[in-house]
C-alpha cells in the first residue's frame, strides 16, 4: 500500500469521526490508567460497569490503596482475572504514592514499571490522557492493519512500528482510536461489514464480504 492510499484512508476515517476517543469512561489520567489495566481480556462496557461505582467512592491512588485488595475486589469481581488485577492496581497505587507524588507518570519507562502495565497499556495512557502520538495495538488494530494492508506484520510490535512509520503525522494522535473503532464495529473478526465500510475501495483485503 502506498503513501497516498494510506493518507486517503485516514482522511476518510477523520471525516467520519473528527474527534475519536476511547469508550472507557474516565475523568482523570489516573482513572484511565486503572480502567485500561482492568480492560485486559475484558470489554469496555464491562469495565465501565465496574468502575462507575468504584470511582464514585475511590478515584485516587490514596483512596484505592485504602480500599486494599479485598475492598477493590468487591467492585471489580465481574471483570475477568479480577484477583490478579486487584493486586496489581493496589500495588500500582502504592508505587504512585511512593515514587510519583500520586501522579500518573508521563513517560513510557515509568508507566511500564508499574504493576499490570505493559507496552499497550502505556501507549493508551500516553495517547489518550496526554495526547502523545502513540498507537496501542490490540486485537482489533492488529486485524485491521493486516487485513487492509495499511501496516501488515506478524507480531503486535511489528504492526505498531509500521503504523508509527506509515501513518501520516497529522493523523497519528487519533489513529489508535480510528483503527480500534473500525475493527470493533466495521472490520469485525468473523464477518467484516465491507458494504458499510468508508474505505472499502482503498482496502486491499482480498476476501471482501459484500454486506451492508
Amino acid at each position: 500500500m502506498n503513501r497516498q492510499k494510506r493518507g486517503e484512508i485516514f482522511e476518510r476515517l477523520r471525516a467520519e469521526n473528527p474527534k475519536p476517543t476511547t469508550e472507557l469512561n474516565f475523568g482523570s489520567p489516573f482513572e484511565l490508567l486503572v480502567s485500561v489495566i482492568l480492560s485486559a481480556q475484558a470489554t469496555d462496557v464491562g469495565v465501565n460497569r465496574a468502575t462507575g461505582p468504584l470511582f464514585a467512592v475511590a478515584n485516587t491512588p490514596e483512596a484505592i490503596a485504602a480500599l486494599g485488595v479485598a475492598g477493590l475486589k468487591d467492585y471489580i469481581r465481574s471483570i475477568g482475572l479480577f484477583n490478579t488485577k486487584a493486586e496489581n492496581v493496589v500495588r500500582m497505587c502504592e508505587i504512585l504514592l511512593a515514587e510519583h507524588d500520586g501522579e500518573v507518570p508521563r513517560t513510557r519507562e515509568a508507566l511500564e514499571a508499574l504493576p499490570g502495565v505493559g507496552r499497550k497499556t502505556a501507549n493508551v495512557v500516553l495517547n489518550t490522557a496526554f495526547g502523545e502520538p502513540t498507537i496501542a495495538v490490540d486485537t482489533h488494530i492488529f486485524r485491521v492493519a493486516n487485513r487492509t494492508r495499511i501496516a501488515p506484520g506478524k507480531t503486535v510490535r511489528q504492526v505498531e512500528d509500521k503504523l508509527m512509520r506509515f501513518v501520516p503525522p497529522e493523523y497519528r494522535v487519533d489513529a489508535h482510536h480510528w483503527l480500534i473503532l473500525h475493527g470493533r464495529y466495521v472490520c469485525v473478526a468473523r464477518r467484516p461489514r465491507c458494504g458499510s465500510c468508508v474505505i472499502e475501495d482503498l482496502c486491499e483485503y482480498r476476501d471482501k464480504v459484500e454486506t451492508d
